[in-house]
């Protein structure tokens, strides 16, 4: 910062408009979801990358490179610059196979849709630590799925039936009739704890590498020499120093994950030697003690795993840039020292020992859908008492009435499980047919009945939703008759004769409006899962105690559906499997498809990994970083006048930056945002973050803000915030054809909104507005007295919902 300003900086001759003499106007562009091209933003073939690199970087025109340096030729226009940072989230293919990581992204999202609450209460520790408890929970459960295929299905179950191995040429040397080494039950699990071994490896390394990359950009300093201070509790979350620096948090949670997975593996070695060396009596007694002291200390680290993943948080007050050495270091080697221990100790050469039936310790998936129950109630729990203490806006603003984090951390491990269960169930049906169905004379036993009940619940849930989109569409075309006449009223001066037209524009109206029914969705796909994975547990105990009246003793219709369910859910959870691994494919060879799993990553991703290191990294903790970097170096050195201009995604980075800059730049700064869904999808959904206290304080700490929105909008809508919100713009611009526009004006929907006139007065209102804070200083620091914040006055298109029954009207 303490680098001379150049030139131009004090030259007197030129002025850009309501800025001091010389001080040059700057529009800072943020692209939203899918990525955009440099190109493409600034409506120009020649681009020049002037800071950054291919993965993110700040793009100019290349006749404005220098721009700075002739501030006479840009009159009163500010200079546009880009920041593409499309290659965070889908920049190649490798990432679009992170789809299999679904369930710990959700997971993670659970954690930001705390309720608003004041952080000092104490309940919120105890909310973090219930959902980093069910994050562990899938970590497990996806590791115990890689043990089922592999030491179940295949080493134990297919290795020991000569119909199976027989038709397995991969499986000869260790299958139990050939007789060789590796043939014994307990070296044959050995040689298969390999592949969740590599499933664990890749995913530790993968976060490490993404770790190192991406969570590494510490916060901007203070350009007004005044070090950087703990906020105080009562700071905008977004707005604490240390918010986009998670560094020790996802060290530990990798170190304390990396251990669980390897203890998952070694309880599944350990498991059943220790059943055949108890039933030996006397000649496993030794075995058995070694056995039991494995065990001992395979609990002494689930202990250390437990307390690690409980005990602390995020450090969001301070910029935390220590480590836990002891912990990140040795708890995995320690997990990994066990598990070569209990290798030795299980491929242990025991004479007479045989595989009947399925692995010993199996019954694990029935536990873990209790386990995962229990803490998504307890969640809930949390999540009310959290609910209640919430200012009386956030509460009436959160969705679902703040349960939002727990049916979203209900839906994670309904998604694990289908994946866990999809996996295990393809496999078991590859190797045997008939397996699934536990059908007399099958060759193997096949997977736990458990996963076969789970499967019982997909189609039950999916007629459910195909219920509720019918529901939907009917809704909108009733919803689209009455709009019609609306349609038209706004169009005042202009031809509404064609009614086909008013028809098409009240349509996209009414669908826009369906993004606001998304809670009904969660929550009555998130009730129903919790009811029916219930069920699913009880009808696998049934099954487990009695297995041949379980379902033919049930009424002849009953017992058809439910195997009709049962049948038809065991080819639904493979599909799923199928299809995401298919989809990621394509999009390795695909560049469309990338860019269409790009953007769940550009939603799911924005959030810090809080709960799950093992989930796709938080791009925002580069990009926040990224934006207040350009915004304090550019007007530290200029002085002049800043737009950063958010469109969609790009809005809510844009906000999350502003709140990162220090009081003395967030002078010379102003927000624009356009199909925003700062309120809409963030304020509802994360109230704790996003909710209408703190965009009521980001509106009073930023010099200027204007949001554009329009009705046709599926995605942005207004703020809700006092002089903030001007629409809803007129989409598309005239009903039918004119003089001056003789085809039709397109509906433009959630694009293009530079495209509409009323965003050129908006950004001309926030340029006359805006003010240097004061002069740099030949040695390039600046003379700072930060004015109080300005009141704000209220506006007639506040807080006006979007899809209303209102109709479009004019910019106001």
């Amino acid at each position: 910062m303490a680098e001379p300003p150049p030139a131009h900086a004090a030259d007197p001759r030129s002025t850009t408009g309501g800025g001091r003499p010389g001080a040059p106007a700057l529009e800072l562009l943020v692209h939203g979801v899918g990525g955009a091209t440099p190109e493409a933003m600034l409506d120009d073939p020649r681009t020049v990358r002037v800071t950054g690199d291919a993965t993110a970087g700040i793009h100019r025109r290349a006749g404005d490179v220098d721009a700075e340096e002739r501030p006479g030729d840009a009159g009163r226009e500010p200079v546009p610059e880009a920041y593409c940072w499309s290659g965070l989230t889908s920049g190649n293919g490798a990432r679009a196979l992170w789809l299999v990581l679904l369930p710990f992204m959700i997971v993670n999202l659970a954690h930001w849709m705390r309720p608003a609450a004041p952080r000092a209460h104490r309940t919120h520790r105890v909310y973090g630590g219930l959902v980093r408890l069910t994050a562990l929970s899938l970590t497990v459960l996806l590791t115990a799925a890689a043990c089922e295929v592999a030491l179940d299905l295949v080493a134990w179950q297919c290795a020991a039936s000569a119909a199976c191995s027989g038709g397995t040429s991969w499986l000869t040397f260790l299958a139990e009739d050939a007789g060789g080494w590796w043939s014994l039950p307990g070296r044959r699990l050995v040689v298969a704890a390999l592949l969740p071994l590599a499933v664990t490896a890749l995913l530790w390394w993968l976060s490490r590498r993404t770790w190192s990359a991406l969570e590494s950009a510490p916060p901007p300093a203070r350009t007004d020499g005044v070090p950087r201070k703990p906020a105080d509790e009562d700071a905008p979350a977004l707005s604490l120093p240390g918010f986009w620096y998670g560094r020790r948090l996802v060290a530990r949670l990798r170190a304390a994950h990396t251990a669980a997975a390897l203890l998952t593996v070694t309880a599944a070695l350990l498991a059943p030697a220790a059943q055949y060396d108890t039933a030996s009596g006397a000649d496993g007694r030794a075995l058995a003690v070694t056995g039991t002291v494995l065990a001992v200390l395979c609990a002494a680290g689930w202990a250390a795993v437990l307390t690690a993943v409980v005990r602390r948080g995020r450090s969001e007050r301070v910029v935390d840039e220590r480590t836990d050495p002891a912990l990140t270091r040795w708890l995995p080697w320690a997990a990994v020292a066990l598990l070569a221990a209990t290798a030795v100790h299980t491929g242990w050469d025991r004479a007479g020992w045989r595989a009947t039936a399925q692995l010993p310790g199996t019954g694990y998936f029935a536990v873990s859908t209790l386990v995962q129950g229990g803490l998504v109630l307890a969640l809930a729990g949390a999540a009310a008492v959290l609910h209640r203490r919430s200012p009386g806006d956030a509460r009436a603003a959160s969705a679902l009435a703040g349960f939002g984090g727990p049916a979203v951390a209900l839906l994670a491990c309904a998604l694990g499980g289908l994946l866990s269960g999809g996996t295990a169930q393809r496999v078991a049906e590859w190797l045997a047919p008939g397996s699934t169905a536990h059908l007399p004379g099958a060759r193997i036993a096949g997977p736990p009945v458990v996963l076969v009940w789970q499967a019982a619940v997909i189609p039950v849930v999916i007629l459910a939703v195909a219920v509720f989109a019918v529901c939907y569409a009917v809704r909108v075309w009733r919803l689209t008759r009455r709009l019609v006449p609306d349609v038209a009223r706004g169009y005042p001066g202009e031809d509404t004769g064609d009614a086909g037209r008013g028809h098409r524009i009240a349509a996209a109206v009414a669908r826009a409006g369906l993004t606001d029914s998304a809670p009904v969705l969660v929550g009555t796909v998130a009730a129903l899962t919790a009811l029916l994975g219930a069920a699913a547990v009880a009808g696998a105990l049934a099954s487990d105690r009695a297995p041949e009246q379980a379902v033919d003793g049930a009424p002849p219709p009953l017992a058809a559906a439910a195997d009709l369910a049962q049948g038809v859910g065991s080819w639904l959870m493979g599909g799923l499997v199928i299809v995401l691994v298919t989809t990621g494919r394509r999009a390795y060879r695909d560049a469309g498809a990338r860019r269409s799993v790009g953007i769940l990553w550009d939603v799911g991703t924005f959030w810090p990994r809080a709960a799950h290191p093992f989930a796709p990294p938080c791009y925002a903790e580069r990009a926040v970083p990224d934006l207040a970097w350009r915004m304090c170096t550019w007007t530290e050195l200029t002085g002049g006048r800043l737009v950063l201009s958010g469109h969609s995604q790009g809005s809510v980075l844009a906000a999350a930056a502003i709140w990162q800059l220090d009081r003395s730049t967030r002078a010379q700064v102003a927000l624009l945002t356009y199909g925003s869904p700062l309120e809409r999808l963030y304020g509802r959904w994360f109230p704790g973050c996003f909710g209408p206290t703190a965009l009521a304080a980001l509106a009073g700490q930023v010099d200027h803000w204007r949001n554009l929105w329009r009705l046709t909008d599926p995605i942005g809508g207004p703020v809700k915030v006092a002089d903030v919100d001007r629409g809803p713009l007129l989409d598309p611009l005239t009903y039918g054809r004119t003089l001056r526009d003789p085809l039709l004006a397109p509906l433009l929907g959630h694009s293009d909104y530079q495209a509409d006139p009323a965003f050129a007065r908006a950004r001309a209102e926030l340029l006359a507005h805006l003010r240097p804070l004061g002069a740099v200083r030949p040695d390039g620091a600046r003379r700072t007295a930060p004015p109080a914040p300005r009141g704000q006055a209220p506006h007639p298109g506040a807080g006006a919902p979007p899809g209303a029954g209102a109709p479009p009207g004019r910019a106001g």
